[in-house]
């Protein structure tokens, strides 16, 4: 296993014999079915009905479709060992729920260990620096076999995040809360569902994230506030113009300056 606060590649952790050129699945379940597939071959998955609910409960909480064609449906889960990794292309393209509407034609499966809370962040950080490249996209769309293919995954270099930015999806930090705002006035027929979607959460998301969030919560009953306009919605005050411009637009969490709670870019108003 690579060190973490080193520098690494994509292909560190994927083989060419765990890329699948051409999906032959028509939808997402399947499609996830058969990249589990890959991995139960390579022996590098334990139980691949258990990985399977756990990735399609995922994915019924919140879509992992990034937009542009691309998904990373993912699950910390124990794997039997650090992460486990398939990559699949879909031609005609699968729907996913993209929040842009649009069919997926790269799907990244990503399975890793419990015991590495950070790994998902330090991969996510470096795919997503690469899958915002439309160039990029397109080479990976128009690869014509799986060598191809892996040779364009292998260019991808994986980082680890700064501090100040924690990558990993603003819309779940913030379900998290909701689901938590929920589960205080919930009847009991309906508190184990509450319970069972804040635990898929819990489980993808680092422990000091988690700690800070749950400290923020009893302290003031939330932990996630918009910027709306350069301001912090729990707060009321400015942040800097710095931290305002990287936010705007981005779905990644930061912590305002002022109040320390936990940052995200406020929806966008429909005209």
């Amino acid at each position: 296993m690579n060190d973490l606060l080193g520098i690494s590649h994509f292909s560190d952790y994927v083989k060419p014999s765990q890329i699948i050129a051409d999906l032959k699945a028509k939808d997402k379940v399947h499609a996830v079915e058969e990249l589990l597939d890959v991995l139960a071959k390579q022996k590098l998955i334990r139980n691949k009905k258990l990985l399977l609910t756990r990735l399609i409960d995922r994915e019924n909480l919140d879509s992992t479709a990034l937009g542009e064609g691309i998904a990373v449906p993912h699950a910390r889960v124990e794997t039997g060992g650090d992460i486990a990794i398939a990559v699949g292309r879909s031609e005609p393209g699968i729907d996913f729920d993209a929040i842009d509407k649009k069919k997926i034609h790269l799907i990244i499966l990503i399975v890793w260990n419990p015991s590495l809370p950070g790994l998902f962040n330090h991969l996510f950080a470096g795919l997503a620096q690469f899958l915002r490249k439309s160039g990029f996209r397109d080479r990976l769309f128009a690869s014509h076999d799986k060598t191809e293919l892996y040779n364009v995954l292998s260019e991808i270099e994986l980082r680890l995040p700064q501090e100040d930015k924690i990558v990993s999806r603003a819309s779940l930090l913030k379900k998290l809360q909701e689901i938590e705002w929920k589960k205080e006035k919930a009847p009991k027929a309906q508190l184990k569902t509450l319970q069972a979607q804040a635990a898929l959460i819990r489980e993808e998301l680092d422990h000091a994230l988690l700690g800070r969030f749950d400290k923020l919560m009893e302290r003031y009953g939330f932990a996630v506030a918009e910027l709306d306009d350069g301001v912090c919605q729990g707060c009321n005050i400015n942040v800097s113009t710095r931290m305002s411009s990287a936010i705007e637009g981005s779905n990644d969490i930061y912590i305002c300056e002022n109040c320390g709670k936990y940052l995200i870019a406020a929806k966008k108003k429909k005209k």
